[in-house]
């Protein structure tokens, strides 16, 4: 067994405080007005239509942190972009446009990965947008993006996160 001497041990607390802090200012940037920027997955999540798919890039958002930062305080996002929210379980869920300067699409996904319903999100709004039922995943698209991609309520979408829920490949 290894002995510490109180010196050594007043020294690992204070490295583990530090790291602790360095790990909290980088899960708050947005609540510092910064845009928090995930990597974009590996695989794009495919809206199936009824004019055809329509691939997207996708950012995961999957823990707590990720999912309350979201698009907040980024100006602009590729057509082609969106930010899929991962929650644990189907859940009623609302989100807001309070620091989020750009309009946006919110569509709302059930566990079988069909569309339950589509909202738009109004800029800086604190208006709470939310289905009627309870969903399991939220995909945020640039406003305009689902009407201008013929994306409809009850469309099924696919993606690795969605597919290990839904069952469906």
């Amino acid at each position: 067994m290894v002995g510490f001497s109180i010196r050594q041990t007043w020294c690992l607390l204070a490295l583990a405080s530090l790291i602790i802090t360095v790990l909290a200012m980088g899960q708050t940037h947005a609540a510092e007005g910064q845009a928090m920027m995930l990597p974009v997955d590996s695989v794009p999540l495919v809206a199936v239509t009824a004019a055809g798919d329509r691939p997207f890039e996708v950012e995961i958002a999957d823990d707590d942190g990720e999912r309350e930062a979201g698009l907040m305080f980024r100006q602009s996002m590729p057509a082609d972009r969106g930010m899929l929210f991962v929650f644990p379980q189907t859940e009623g869920v609302g989100f807001w446009m309070k620091n989020t300067p750009m309009p946006l699409d919110l569509l709302f996904i059930g566990q079988d990965g069909r569309i339950k319903a589509i909202r738009r999100g109004q800029p800086q709004s604190e208006a709470v947008i939310a289905p009627n039922e309870p969903v399991r995943f939220v995909l945020e698209l640039r406003a305009g993006t689902a009407e201008r991609e013929n994306i409809k309520e009850g469309d099924l979408v696919k993606h690795p996160a969605i597919n290990a829920v839904s069952g469906v490949n």
